[in-house]
């Protein structure tokens, strides 16, 4: 009996470590499982990136835009909120600064230093008190790294942004007020 006991007691802490051992294997495999990709399923038609591209990075901006009161276009003596700029940084899902958006000209830069610009394709409504959804086509990078062979850009989950609600009359004209806003920037690559 003691022989059986102490041979037992000698395979205890083996089992115990390859129990460990596959418990943990299979935790690992869980936390790593890739996340699913970002869906355009539910954005309206306008905005959806053409077949054939698929999502190389999706960031989170998170800044201001700038607006100042000027004269309306062709319209004497009226005045509006005009958009002047944007200054955000943008995260990783993670919340890990990888970059920033600012302009103009509207600037998407990478911290490895490549950058682009842009030109708008489409605007759809993303709800009251929201900028609109955007669709832009990507120009060639500049710099080499992260924004290299960027195809297309939508800017989706839309929090703010839109011009003050403080009043632009001919007296206050040439004032400046900055919009607090988030939005997702996800950023497409040829497949």
């Amino acid at each position: 009996m003691t022989f059986h006991t102490s041979k037992f007691s000698r395979l205890l802490p083996v089992t115990g470590a390859v129990a460990a051992s596959v418990l943990l294997s299979a935790c690992g495999s869980m936390m790593s499982s890739p996340k699913p990709m970002f869906s355009q399923d539910s954005l309206p038609d306008s905005i959806k990136v053409p077949a054939g591209n698929k999502v190389a990075m999706e960031t989170v901006g998170v800044g201001e835009i700038t607006y100042e009161c000027r004269d309306k276009a062709n319209m004497p003596g009226q005045t509006e909120w005009v958009f002047v700029g944007p200054k955000a940084v943008l995260n990783d899902r993670s919340g890990k600064q990888v970059g920033t958006y600012y302009g103009p000209p509207a600037t998407w830069e990478s911290n490895d230093g490549s950058k682009l610009t842009a030109t708008q394709l489409a605007v759809a409504p993303s709800g009251t008190g929201n900028l609109p959804y955007q669709l832009v086509k990507a120009n060639p990078a500049m710099g080499s790294g992260a924004m290299t062979g960027v195809t297309f850009i939508q800017r989706v989950a839309l929090k703010g942004g839109v011009a003050p609600a403080a009043a632009c009359i001919p007296a206050n004209k040439g004032e400046r007020q900055i919009v607090k806003y988030q939005a997702d920037y996800i950023f497409w690559k040829a497949a």
